[in-house]
Parts: structure tokens; C-alpha cells; sequence
């Protein structure tokens, strides 16, 4: 009995020094994204450029327009602006299927991959890149088995690699095209995933101004909007994507992202006060459209928004494009 007694209390002790390493590497991580963010002002991008409509297609999300599509708490959105068309984030894939919700769903909405010149990666996260085997390798992944990808360019937030994609790294701001570019990257600590680096994209539609395509939103609103203001002289017209504010239950009961993407530690959770505060920031800008990801909000956040924006709101939903136009 004294040897289990002992066999317990020394996992217990491994299990306490572990907790506290992972909490100081935790606060650590907070003053370097916080340097990170103090200590760098990016150069203006002069000359963007415009194009003359946007489309915003889900390919992944949490919520379907229709039974025949898969949704899944990941992140794909085809972005097709000028003469680009930009697979922006490849969805989680949680069971490695083959082919994959996110292949199942192109191929009911009528797109080939091979109309796809440019994948942007908004962070290394496993809902964002394909799944867990992608992580491991350090990778995205479009489905459970090789996709050949010679044709596209990645633009990457972190090192990462792909056997066929042309990969770049992008922690700053990048033109892409005209009219389109990357906001660069903006750090955030992660309670047991260590430092984020997430970029957004952004388009400039003639006419109406900037719509900016967020992932998950890890950076928080404000800094995307100061970053983007910083960038660019051209007001912002709308938000498409992921601010992650999973506060109340409902579907999300036991959902992780309550307790590891917060960018607080586990026990301290969002409170419904920090929602308003994001939309009331949200709101300053005179934003003409917003529409905030379900796959990494719950639906109270989504109900708060709809009921502050109101015709201005626009819901994410797989197969349902959003578009805008001069």
C-alpha cells in the first residue's frame, strides 16, 4: 500500500511542477507578444491597389446552407478577388478523412483545386491546417491523402513546409496582388500551445474599401484594426471570419476552445462584458458588414452581434457566398 501511496503522490508532484512550468512558459510568452506588439510599427502599403468585387465562399465552417454540406468547428474560405482566387485556411478534417469534408464541399459547390493559385494560412492551429497530422509534420493538409499542389503559392504565418506547394513565410505585411494583401502577423500566448503568430487577410473592393478575412481572431479586434489603420489609408468597410468568443454553454458545452484558445489560463474564462467591448470597437469603425465564424463562437456571441449590427450582419454558412461589390 505505501508503494502505491507513493506511485500516487509522485504523479501528483509531476503533474503539479508540470501545471507550474506550463504557467510560467504561459506568462513568458504574454511580455514577448506584447514586446512584439509594442516594438513594431509597420511601413505603410502606398500603393494596394483596388479590385472590383469580392466573393467570399465557406468552404468549412460550423454552420451549412444546406444538409448536403459538411460543417466542422474548422476554417476554410474561398477568397476570389480580382483575377485570384485564394483558398484561405483548409479546415480541420477532425477524423483524416479521405476525401475530406473540405474536398466533399468543394466538389458539391462546383470548385476545382486546380482554380486555386494561392493558399494564405492564418496560424499554425489544427482547425486551421488541416488536423492533427498536419501539425505534426509542421504542415496544411487538404485531406487525408496527398493533394498535389505544385500549382499554388502558400503564404504562411510560421516555418512550415509542403511537399508540393510553393511555401512562403510571411510575418509581415505582404501585397499579394492588387487590391489584396496580408496585415503581417500579430503574436498572442496561448495557454498550452505556446505562441501564436496569426495573419489576416485584407481586400480593398473600389468603391466600398477594405474587408478584412480573419481566422480566428487570437490577435483580439482591436489590434487587427489598429494594424490595418496603420497599413492603410482607406477606411474598412467589413469583417469576415473568427474573433473566438466562446463565452456561454450551448453547443459548445465541452468544446476546448473555452478553455485553450482564450489566451487566458484555463480556469479564467471570457466574459460576456469583453463580446460587447469587441463589438463596440467593432462598431467605431463604421464597419458597413460583419460576419463573425461560428466554428470558434458560440451562438449567444453570434446573437449579440446580429442584434447590434443588425442589416449590416451577415451569416457564415458553408455554400452561402458573400459578396461585395463597387
Amino acid at each position: 500500500m505505501k508503494i502505491i501511496a507513493y506511485v500516487i503522490l509522485g504523479v501528483l508532484v509531476l503533474g503539479l511542477l508540470g501545471f507550474t512550468v506550463s504557467v510560467r512558459s504561459f506568462s513568458k510568452n504574454k511580455e514577448i507578444a506584447e514586446a512584439s506588439w509594442n516594438e513594431y510599427r509597420p511601413e505603410k502599403i502606398a500603393n494596394l491597389g483596388t479590385v472590383k468585387e469580392l466573393k467570399i465562399m465557406p468552404l468549412i465552417d460550423y454552420y451549412t446552407s444546406n444538409d448536403t454540406l459538411s460543417g466542422e468547428p474548422g476554417v476554410s474560405y474561398l477568397v476570389s478577388a480580382g483575377d485570384k482566387k485564394i483558398m484561405f485556411d483548409v479546415g480541420f478534417n477532425m477524423e483524416n478523412e479521405h476525401p475530406s469534408p473540405l474536398l466533399r464541399n468543394m466538389n458539391q459547390l462546383g470548385v476545382d483545386i486546380k482554380e486555386i493559385d494561392t493558399i494564405v494560412i492564418s496560424h499554425n492551429h489544427v482547425d486551421h491546417t488541416g488536423g492533427i497530422q498536419a501539425k505534426k509534420q509542421d504542415t496544411f493538409l487538404l485531406s487525408g491523402e496527398e493533394i498535389d499542389l505544385s500549382h499554388v503559392k502558400a503564404l504562411v504565418p510560421e516555418k512550415m513546409v509542403h511537399s508540393t506547394a510553393e511555401v512562403e513565410v510571411t510575418p509581415k505585411p505582404k501585397k499579394i496582388a492588387d487590391g489584396i494583401a496580408t496585415i503581417g502577423t500579430i503574436d498572442r500566448a496561448i495557454w498550452g500551445m505556446g505562441l501564436t503568430s496569426e495573419q489576416a487577410l485584407v481586400v480593398n473592393v473600389e468603391g466600398k474599401g477594405l474587408v478584412l478575412v480573419v481566422g480566428c481572431g487570437h490577435q483580439k479586434a482591436a489590434r487587427i484594426l489598429e494594424r490595418t489603420r496603420e497599413l492603410f489609408d482607406v477606411p474598412i468597410y467589413g469583417v469576415i471570419g473568427g474573433l473566438h468568443y466562446p463565452v456561454e454553454e450551448s453547443r459548445m458545452k465541452f468544446n476546448m476552445q473555452k478553455i485553450i484558445g482564450t489566451g487566458k489560463l484555463p480556469w479564467q474564462k471570457i466574459e460576456q462584458q469583453e463580446v460587447l467591448e469587441a463589438a463596440a470597437e467593432l462598431d467605431k469603425t463604421n464597419l458597413s458588414m460583419i460576419g463573425i465564424s461560428a466554428h470558434d463562437s458560440c451562438d449567444w456571441t453570434l446573437d449579440k452581434f446580429r442584434e447590434l449590427f443588425r442589416e449590416r450582419y451577415v451569416d457564415i454558412m458553408v455554400g452561402k457566398e458573400i459578396s461585395v461589390a463597387r
